[in-house]
């Protein structure tokens, strides 16, 4: 068993510095086309030595049924026969294969032996074959390996038996017909003729009398030798020589039609034996090949074969390789019109037979043709791209070309079509894109003769039919609007009549009823004389951003409206809460109290809310202490302060406690004002006791310095206002010697986006332990250590016994 030589792995060489990576591009792909080509040659090496193999273990067969041995005592006593007899392995093999074989090739080979004066020579044309050396059987035996192992591969077939049987017999052409029951034929592979001969004869009707249908219709072999005599039509019927037309028998019918051309004098008889064999393995290629179709034999069907070669455009028919699981892994090039251009510059004769990814291995990218073409296959779906981007294979660089592509399926065959725009061509493609995708339509006006040339564009634009006639520049007022009918008129002057370059943007109302701006910019041509001849522009639909710039300024008038109506409700709100706050530039004197505070409203009209605070003698003596904060902002939270606060005054004249005054308040909150929640801590100061009693509602607890050491109020239990409709609240009591100072604010001082609000209630407790002498400093001081780092309303008041 011979075992493969596997190449040992290279590693890849580090780039150049300075070398671009488009270069480095371009060389992979240059060194991957020259792989491609050194493996094609590597391939058919491999494909002429298993040809030969398949002889040798055929005689290695022979052999162990002849000499019941083993395989190895076999394959050992075939290379002592061949060293004996001094022959090649694979001649001896054949000579082994032909004698157990004992068929008509066999027996024709001997014949042409005994006929031969001797070996090496040749017959005159009385007789002669050819050469008929030793060597006759091994390229028989040969040529149907070769034949056998191409399978269905009609065209691979009809290159075997030229290369490995008939050449050496002076043959150099032949090809291979498929019969059809109505005496149509279809050329199955042909070898020797060219690609535009196989192409001019790819389907023959019936009753054309072409030497292979006469073969068919006599059932006989058909020579045609005579120089004389009328060569009938046929494939490379103005080539002189000697044809033989071999039909060849298949389930009771004849199916396949061989035919030879020499172009000396005619061979002896004793070829037609061999004629005969190689026919009959036309026959079996042929019926492998409708088996693995489904259809009738000879490939694509004519009638397809027909269509591709009327198109104007390069098109090839690809059929499906797959491998053993059935999964398609490449398409065979089966056949190419004579139209196909190859960018590569190639002859499409070399690539028919080929896979697609051998001739264009760069076709298997990601997104590339293969894998549309794979997609159309499985799908069914056409496909239609104008302007695709393909890469072909070349030297140095591969060409990059962006050609329009067209793909179909017809049973199991693909149709490929492509178109390169070249020179003025390429220019006008782009052209035509340029006006599309930016809404431009050109004319050109004749004035003399009348004539009109318009771009497609242009009738799109205007909204008519394909080959509708144009509309001249004269009548352009008669489809305008009527707004738009003086500006136009005017524009019509200055180009016809001042004969000058002028723009306009109107309006167009298309017969279809929709109205579209355009732009027009017209330019008037004169002769040498300065008579106006012709004129040419351009129209553009700028109908998109007209519409743009409407919406925008809509939009502009609805945003300043709101903007304008949002700064007065913030207007209102700021001036109300003012005028509500008790004022803040004197201390407050009273029940042996004394009160300063500090009211800091937000930086930004949007942010005004609703902190308050209130500080008053109620008529029992008792101080009333509030600070409070309505959830919310704008105006809705400004009268929602209003109303409790006042709320709150009035009930704090029942003399009632703080607990009661804040049950009674969320009540308040929860039937007479709408969805109001706020926090608050109510306080009643004794001077005569110099006790303070006070209750919270969910509010930020106060703080009291006292001996220069501020500490936060433990807060007694309550809910804030408004979140449940009955709550009831404690209270507690501290007494509030002189010179201590109780601290009462919102959070709007100690809020902080990037820390907890314990966190920020330190920093207050170390800022008010800082002994100050006056309550307006001690006030000012507070407030400039900016705890806070949020846009909010801030209360504070100072409580401090006098």
């Amino acid at each position: 068993m011979v075992e493969e030589q596997r190449e040992p792995m290279r590693q890849r060489p580090p780039a150049e510095p300075g070398v671009r990576p488009a270069r480095r591009s371009e060389a992979g792909v240059a060194g991957l086309a020259a792989t491609v080509d050194r493996l094609s040659t590597e391939m058919r090496a491999l494909r002429e030595d298993r040809e030969a193999r398949v002889l040798v273990a055929l005689a290695q067969g022979i052999l162990v049924e002849r000499l019941n041995c083993a395989p190895g005592e076999a394959a050992q006593q075939l290379q002592r026969l061949a060293s004996d007899a001094r022959m090649a392995l694979p001649e001896l093999a054949a000579d082994i294969v032909n004698q157990a074989a004992s068929d008509a090739t066999a027996c024709a080979v001997a014949e042409a032996r005994s006929t031969s004066a001797t070996p090496g020579t040749s017959r005159t044309a009385e007789g002669a074959v050819g050469p008929q050396d030793a060597g006759a059987a091994l390229r028989l035996r040969t040529a149907e390996s070769a034949a056998l192992l191409a399978g269905d591969d009609t065209q691979a077939l009809a290159r075997a038996l030229l290369d490995r049987a008939l050449r050496p017999w002076g043959a150099t052409a032949a090809a291979v017909w498929s019969a059809a029951p109505d005496g149509s034929l279809t050329l199955a592979g042909e070898a020797g003729f060219g690609p535009a001969e196989a192409a001019r004869w790819r389907y023959v009707p019936p009753g054309l009398g072409t030497p292979a249908q006469q073969a068919i219709t006599e059932d006989r072999t058909v020579w045609i030798s005579e120089p004389g005599d009328v060569l009938p039509p046929t494939i490379g019927a103005g080539s002189s020589g000697i044809r033989a037309v071999v039909p060849a028998q298949g389930a009771g019918q004849r199916v396949a039609v061989l035919e030879v051309h020499w172009p000396g004098p005619q061979p002896a008889l004793a070829l037609q034996r061999q004629l005969d064999a190689l026919a009959q393995l036309c026959v079996l290629s042929l019926s492998a090949q409708a088996v693995g179709s489904g259809g009738p034999p000879g490939g694509a069907a004519a009638w397809l074969v027909g269509l591709v070669d009327g198109l104007l455009d390069s098109a090839a028919l690809l059929r499906p390789l797959r491998d053993r699981d059935g999964r398609i892994t490449d398409f065979m090039i089966e056949h190419t019109n004579e139209r196909f251009t190859d960018p590569a510059g190639r002859p499409r004769g070399e690539l028919t037979g080929l896979s697609l990814l051998q001739a264009y291995p760069l076709f298997a990218g990601d997104g590339g043709l293969l894998e549309r073409i794979k997609q159309v296959h499985s799908t069914g779906a056409t496909y239609r791209s104008r302007s695709m981007v393909l890469r072909f294979p070349g030297s140095p660089a591969p060409p990059v070309v962006a050609a329009a592509v067209g793909l179909a399926r017809f049973g199991d065959v693909v149709l490929l079509s492509w178109r390169f725009p070249e020179g003025d061509a390429r220019l006008a493609d782009l052209l035509t894109h340029a006006q599309r995708l930016s809404q431009i339509g050109a004319f050109e006006e004749n004035l003399a003769t009348g004539e009109i040339t318009w771009t497609e564009q242009l009738s799109t634009l205007y909204g008519l039919p394909h080959g509708a006639a144009p509309i001249p520049l004269h009548q352009l007022s008669e489809h305008a609007h009527p707004d738009d009918t003086g500006p136009v008129g005017r524009f019509l002057r200055t180009v016809l009549h001042q004969r000058e370059e002028s723009t306009i943007t109107f309006r167009l109302r298309r017969t279809d009823g929709v109205v579209r701006h355009l732009r027009v910019v017209a330019e008037p041509l004169c002769d040498a004389s300065g008579l106006l001849v012709a004129v040419r522009g351009v129209y553009q639909d700028i109908s998109p951003h007209r519409w743009t710039e409407v919406a925008l300024a809509a939009t502009r008038d609805r945003l300043a409206g709101a903007e304008q109506q949002a700064a007065e409700r913030h207007r209102l709100a700021r001036q109300l809460q003012r005028a509500i706050m008790p004022p803040t530039e004197h201390p407050v004197y009273g029940a042996g109290l004394r009160v300063a505070v500090r009211y800091r409203p937000a930086e930004e009209d949007q942010r005004v809310g609703g902190d308050w605070y209130d500080a008053v003698v109620l008529p029992d003596g008792r101080a009333l202490l509030t600070v409070g904060d309505i959830a919310g902002h704008g105006i809705s939270a400004a009268t929602g302060m209003v109303v409790l606060r006042n709320a709150l005054r009035g009930l704090a004249i029942t003399g009632a406690g703080p607990a009661r005054l804040l049950s009674w308040l969320n009540s308040v909150a929860c039937c007479l004002t709408e969805q109001v929640t706020a926090t608050v801590v109510c306080g009643l100061f004794d001077p005569v006791a110099r006790s303070l009693r006070w209750a919270n509602a969910g509010h930020v607890p106060p703080i009291l310095v006292s001996r220069g050491k501020a500490q936060a109020l433990e807060p007694p239990d309550g809910v804030l206002l408004g979140a449940v409709e009955t709550a009831l609240y404690e209270e507690t009591r501290h007494e509030v010697q002189p010179q201590d100072i109780l601290l009462m604010y919102t959070d709007g001082l100690i809020e902080r986006r990037d820390s907890s609000m314990d966190q920020a209630l330190e920093q207050l407790l170390a800022a008010a332990s800082r002994p100050v002498d006056n309550l307006e400093d001690y006030l000012d001081h507070l407030l400039s250590c900016d705890i806070a780092d949020t846009d909010d309303d801030t209360c504070l008041i100072a409580v401090q016994p006098t």
